[in-house]
């Protein structure tokens, strides 16, 4: 991805989370200049990966295949500073963008839509490596117990959200024709390098083209700037 849609994006988030009355932590807004302030301990904010998120998994059409989020908390496995056994996440899902399909060896999750339009969700049970299982999916919506063909399709309405479970293939795009969702996700601690298995080849952190400088920096920027 260029620099320039990155920032781009984050600042349309920016609008989208302010019209949307939901208010970031402060370290969101921070410039280059910001982060290089001499006397800040942010080493939770480098190790557990908060922060901006952008990507179009190295597919190269951001609002075909790609998500904006943004990581408010997790912890770290194994990290004795670090110790949080969960994370919370705020994403924004455009019309027909699909976020593509994936499934978590650890990590159990609730998507939540958080307002704005319908998400909707393909699911199917993990087969092997990276195959897609034909057997009924089960998982919970909003407390209750339901059971999908595999790759049905579940429509959350705002204020609705599902309980995905390690081993569930999902990928999610909001519907045509009912506005952008602003998603929320509460789970257990999110390691992005490790826990992530994908049906498809794709790039969890997409190559930049640093054809301006950052508007904000990305959790994928942190070493490149810090190490």
């Amino acid at each position: 991805m260029k620099r320039t849609e990155i920032n781009q994006r984050i600042r349309e988030a920016e609008n989208f989370f302010a019209g949307s009355n939901f208010a970031l932590p402060p370290f969101a807004s921070w410039t280059l200049d910001d982060w290089q302030v001499g006397d800040r301990d942010c080493e939770e904010i480098f190790t557990c990966g908060l922060g901006w998120d952008v990507t179009d998994f190295g597919r190269g059409n951001f609002l075909q295949e790609g998500l904006l989020l943004f990581t408010i908390r997790n912890g770290c496995l194994n990290h004795r500073r670090y110790p949080k056994p969960y994370a919370e996440k705020i994403m924004i899902v455009r019309e027909n963008q699909v976020t593509l399909m994936h499934c978590h060896v650890h990590k159990t999750e609730d998507i939540i839509n958080r307002g704005g339009g319908n998400l909707i969700f393909e699911l199917y049970n993990r087969e092997g490596d990276k195959s897609l299982a034909q057997s009924m999916v089960t998982l919970q919506r909003d407390g209750i117990r339901i059971t999908i063909p595999a790759g049905g399709q579940i429509v959350l309405k705002p204020g609705e959200s599902i309980t995905l479970f390690p081993h569930v293939f999902h990928q999610f795009w909001a519907q045509k024709g009912c506005g952008d969702v602003m998603v929320g996700e509460v789970s257990a601690v999110n390691d992005d390098h490790h826990d992530n298995i994908y049906h498809q080849p794709q790039l969890r952190f997409p190559e930049i083209e640093e054809d301006e400088p950052p508007y904000r920096l990305l959790v994928s920027d942190y070493r490149p700037y810090f190490s």
